[in-house]
């Protein structure tokens, strides 16, 4: 198994989900088992990806096998710092997801669990993929589970099915403009190389000339945005979060997201440095808006699970901001919140959740005094709103304080040089506006435990509520032990990013400074920091000057 680690953790879930497909329909108690089997033995093989993880920068895991050679797409997948966490933190969420819904679905269980397995696969896929053509079937395959999920399983009523439509057409415009791209970066490396490749670790070697690093950067980064989601394109998730089951939100939030960020900083930043250096003070702006637009907008909720939406989206700015900066602090910081918002949010989703089985409504105003009713939830309640705010010794302030403190220093790597005056003092007003971000993040999450579990019991059907069952603490209780975790020992997990961090914008630096003088692209060898290989006839230089 170790030599085809990653094969095996795309194929297990898969493989899960085909049994089910040939499970009696009438022995739920089996599905059920069936399915947390699979995802449990999916969470075991993950953990076998840490050994020796601290100390490699590259990718490890690595498996590459012909595929479809006429066309150059090959099965090539590996790991690194960066997407280790992220598959562990699939593997981490979906096995809790299968715990907090085991008594709730009530109508085809089999296709219920039949979708998270195969969504789980199609996640772990996307993470390890480094053929585009592989990373962009897994990147599409998870659209239809999740839809299915949003609109079969999601809150009564048609406006499930709106919401999952939606979340499907503006994902799938994003992915078009992302394969047109693809296509153009292929069409190129065949042009220079003489051979089809759709590779990373190829595609990447190629050098473009401003102005066309600048369209394929936006297509690509246009995709990435909207799954992130970063303002303007955020308007699908609150919608998707609403109506989504308690498992979909948990997932949607926890993962699916962060498939954006990831996507952008391997892919977008990768392939094209210049056009991202030169778009980094725009990304960085509209990072500051999500970070304080969707503060004020939870602010002004009156659902709990619309609140904790919009949180997502100031969250994730933070997220942007940190990629934008392209600093080492800053991106370090911006990997580690992609898995603190994963924890936290998707435990205060699982929350939701369930005081919404014992009410039947997510309004805020319809409770309060429920800590006197339900302390034990009370108390896991308010550990899971302390790590939201980033309260020290608690996960969310590592990831929040190192962005803050990258994006200070990157005078020089944000890009503001071309804005000419006042240009060093930018990034230390962009970090004071995203810590006025934090601030609204502590009074809007404050604000909502107030209301929900101070005060007196004034409703008369919250007198009676059950605490915390048996299956609620089983999947919230992993979370909660996460947020200590990674609060008070980050450098376990910051030692295994930072080394690839510092390789992927080693990187970045080597292709920025290597950029095309002229019109004409080129092939770029990273050890030496130079172009190699001649041009075609067609992107050959004019007769009169020598080829370079």
């Amino acid at each position: 198994m170790t030599g085809h680690l990653l094969t095996w953790l795309v194929a297990i879930p898969f493989l899960g989900a085909i049994a089910l497909v040939f499970s009696p329909r009438q022995w739920p108690g089996f599905l059920k088992f069936l399915a947390l089997a699979t995802a449990v033995g999916e969470l075991l093989v993950s953990t076998l990806l840490l050994p020796g993880s601290e100390s490699e920068a590259g990718f490890r895991h690595v498996e590459i096998y012909p595929w479809i050679e006429s066309l150059g797409v090959t099965y090539h997948v590996a790991i690194d710092g960066i997407s280790l966490f992220l598959v562990l933190l699939t593997t981490v969420i979906t096995p809790l997801v299968l715990i907090s819904s085991w008594t709730t679905v009530k109508t085809r269980l089999k296709e219920y669990l039949f979708s998270f397995l195969f969504l789980e696969g199609a996640m772990v896929g996307t993470f390890v993929a480094l053929d585009l053509f592989l990373f962009y079937v897994f990147w599409e395959l998870m659209l239809v589970p999740m839809a299915l999920i949003i609109g079969i399983w999601g809150s009564p009523g048609p406006a499930r099915v709106r919401a999952a439509v939606k979340f499907f057409l503006f994902t799938m415009a994003g992915s078009v403009l992302m394969l047109v791209a693809i296509l153009w970066l292929v069409s190129t490396h065949t042009e220079l190389g003489g051979t089809a490749s759709w590779d990373y670790l190829d595609l990447r070697r190629i050098v473009l000339p401003a102005s066309t690093q600048l369209w394929l950067f936006l297509a690509f980064a246009v995709a990435f945005a909207i799954k992130v989601p970063l303002w303007p394109l955020h308007t699908w998730l609150p919608d998707a979060h609403v109506e989504a089951p308690t498992a979909g939100s948990v997932v949607l939030a926890a993962v699916l997201l962060k498939m954006g960020c990831y996507g952008y900083l391997r892919f977008a930043m990768g392939f094209f440095p210049l056009a991202a250096h030169e778009m980094g003070p725009y990304v960085a702006g509209l990072a500051i808006v999500g970070i304080l637009f969707g503060a004020l907008v939870a602010w002004r909720q009156s659902d709990m699970k619309k609140l904790v939406a919009y949180s997502s989206v100031s969250h994730l700015g933070f997220v942007m901001l940190g990629l934008a900066a392209t600093q080492e602090r800053a991106v370090t910081g911006a990997v580690y919140q992609m898995l603190n918002h994963g924890v936290s949010t998707g435990a205060l989703f699982l929350l939701v959740g369930a005081i919404y089985e014992r009410r039947h409504t997510r309004e805020i105003a319809h409770f309060g005094g429920l800590a006197a009713v339900m302390p034990r939830y009370a108390a896991v309640f308010l550990v899971i709103t302390l790590a939201s705010i980033g309260l020290p010794g608690l996960n969310g302030f590592i990831g929040e304080f190192l962005i803050l403190a990258g994006t200070f220093k990157a005078r020089e790597t944000l890009g503001f040089s071309a804005f000419g005056m006042g240009a060093d003092l930018m990034p230390v007003f962009l970090t004071a506006l995203a810590a006025l971000g934090v601030i609204l993040g502590a009074v809007y999450m404050l604000s909502l435990y107030q209301r929900v579990f101070f005060g007196k019991v004034t409703i008369k059907e919250n007198e009676g509520l059950p605490d915390l069952d048996r299956r609620e603490w089983a999947s919230l209780a992993p979370l909660v032990a996460l947020c200590f975790v990674m609060g008070l020992f980050p450098n376990w997990f910051l030692s295994r990013i930072e080394t690839s961090v510092s390789h992927v914008l080693r990187d970045y630096r080597t292709k920025l400074t290597a950029n095309a003088d002229d019109d004409t692209p080129r092939l770029l060898d990273f050890e030496t920091g130079g172009t190699v290989g001649e041009p075609t006839p067609a992107a050959a230089a004019p007769a009169e000057e020598p080829a370079r």
